[in-house]
């Protein structure tokens, strides 16, 4: 009888195991790197400027650094770890997800629901390329952070400013974007299938937020 009780129960711790993804990493801080490549002050640094600002804004910040994505696409990861972690507050969806792997040199925003008005995807994708890969393809992957983070801030206040060039892009893009958008969705209806995100506070996986820096 004992037998039988101990298979059962190793039974179920295993079931336990296979239900759990092991690739998500449960987020006990508002910056987390783990490749070592940010020193601990700062670390520290960060935590407290993504610390002031949720206390004053309740809009949170997160940072998280990976060495690899092990074969996931960015989009598929930053989303699953935004859901995973519960960034944001509840109710408002006002969360945002700043992802870096190293080993695919790929940089990734993700944006929640509630700030989706302020910090569009194209928008998104404007921060990485003249804030954060800027100064990643330098070497200086801090001042890159700290950069990505102040301008998002900035956004999330709606106080980001481009210059006229960047507002053409911006503009060339977003039309893309939606023209793209809704080719999909009659793509979809055609073939009488959508991918749904059951539940998701955060968008679906585009390119707007997405980018990579370097020679990768």
């Amino acid at each position: 009888m004992r037998i039988t009780y101990g298979i059962i129960l190793l039974l179920v711790s295993f079931t336990v195991v296979l239900g759990q993804d092991p690739q998500i990493p449960q987020l006990k801080k508002r910056v987390t790197d783990l490749t070592g490549t940010l020193t601990e002050v700062q670390l520290a640094t960060l935590e407290e400027k993504l610390s002031a600002f949720d206390r004053s804004t309740s809009t949170q910040i997160v940072v998280l650094i990976l060495p690899t994505l092990g074969g996931e696409s960015i989009e598929d990861f930053s989303l699953r770890v935004a859901e995973t972690n519960r960034i944001g507050r509840k109710g408002k969806d006002n969360g945002v997800l700043l992802l870096v792997a190293l080993e695919e040199k790929q940089i990734r925003i993700e944006v929640g629901y509630g700030l989706e008005g302020v910090l569009p995807d194209a928008l998104a994708g404007n921060i990485i390329r003249n804030g954060i890969a800027l100064n990643f393809s330098k070497g200086d992957f801090y001042a890159g952070i700290d950069a990505g983070i102040s301008a998002i801030m900035l956004a999330t206040r709606d106080e980001y400013n481009t210059d006229s060039r960047d507002n053409r892009f911006l503009a060339f893009l977003t039309a893309l974007l939606v023209f793209g958008f809704i080719l999909f969705l009659l793509m979809f209806s055609v073939f009488g299938r959508r991918r749904r995100y059951g539940g998701s506070r955060f968008h679906a996986p585009t390119l707007g937020g997405t980018m990579t820096w370097g020679d990768g």
